[in-house]
């Protein structure tokens, strides 16, 4: 496996997401969760654990979607656990992720929302 810059505050991971997939990496994209992280992603279900976030990926990313670069809101921290989020380009209603700080001082996420749309009237 390719060694992958770390995100060194909770906020990197949005722009190495980014820079990942655009770059078509799903691999990449993989490394910035924990093993074990579950995804909210296809739209109603849930990936569970690295690996099958690699295999979601490669899926989504051979169609070379393009993604823009999101401004993180701010960032709530508690000890070794962060609440992210961003304000999606998309019209998707947010973002959000929780994030872990691993023993080398790098973030990856252990929960990932990347949809929540608004609820129906």
């Amino acid at each position: 496996m390719p060694e992958y810059e770390k995100a060194m505050r909770p906020e990197d991971i949005t722009r190495l997401f980014v820079e990942r997939s655009n770059a078509g990496d799903a691999a990449g994209v993989a490394a910035l969760y924990e093993e074990d992280a579950v995804l909210a992603y296809p739209p109603g279900h849930r990936t569970v654990g690295r690996e099958a976030i690699r295999t979601l990926w490669e899926k989504v990313l051979a169609n070379r979607p393009h993604f823009e670069p999101e401004q993180p809101l701010p960032t709530l921290v508690h000890g070794d656990i962060a609440l992210t989020s961003t304000p999606p380009k998309d019209g998707t209603g947010a973002r959000a992720q929780v994030v872990r700080k691993q023993a080398d001082g790098s973030w990856l996420r252990i929960l990932d929302q990347p949809e929540f749309l608004p609820a129906a009237p």
